[in-house]
């Protein structure tokens, strides 16, 4: 998802960004095929997710390059760091990070997303994920659209918490 917010703000095209994000994301898959990864049991659902996580990451990117100019792949790096840093924390020491920290990073729901799908949990599994990947999405491409007016970020901010409630109020199911 990295790749959707750095190529959007590089360019200042969302369409740019979701494009290299599912160039990147079938290279990926590709790879971990050939390495002896299962193929998805739920192919339309991880294509689905992939859509929408590219969408949500390269929105970010694109509302970077509106509002920063040239220095929007800098903060588009230091927000793919910062959440993939934080990933890697939550991956390598699972409880020491609380879970209404990690239920605030969309890398986190976009990782619960694709993860699910990839495993077979459930075609609906992480669907409060998706809402929220989506939802972030829109925000951000409508705060984009209004970035002079006074208001875009607290619309994006408090909609960024609501759905960050409803990805830690209603988690994906613990399968056995």
């Amino acid at each position: 998802m990295g790749v959707g917010i750095l190529a959007a703000a590089n360019t200042g095209q969302f369409r740019s960004g979701v494009i290299l994000a599912l160039l990147n994301i079938a290279c990926l898959m590709l790879l971990a095929l050939a390495l002896g990864m299962p193929e998805s049991p739920q192919p339309l659902a991880t294509a689905l997710v992939m859509i929408i996580a590219s969408g949500s990451f390269a929105a970010r990117g694109a509302l970077f390059a509106k509002t920063l100019a040239r220095r929007a792949w800098l903060m588009g790096l230091f927000v793919v760091a910062g959440e993939g840093s934080v990933l890697l924390i939550a991956a390598l020491l699972p409880d020491a990070l609380p879970t209404w920290f990690l239920a605030l990073l969309p890398a986190q729901w976009a990782s619960v997303a694709i993860q699910t799908t990839l495993t077979g949990a459930g075609q609906f599994s992480a669907i409060a994920a998706l809402i929220a990947l989506a939802g972030t999405a829109v925000t951000t491409m409508v705060a984009a659209k209004l970035w002079y007016r006074p208001w875009p970020y607290p619309l994006m901010f408090t909609t960024w918490l609501g759905l960050s409630a409803l990805v830690y109020f209603w988690p994906v199911p613990v399968t056995p």
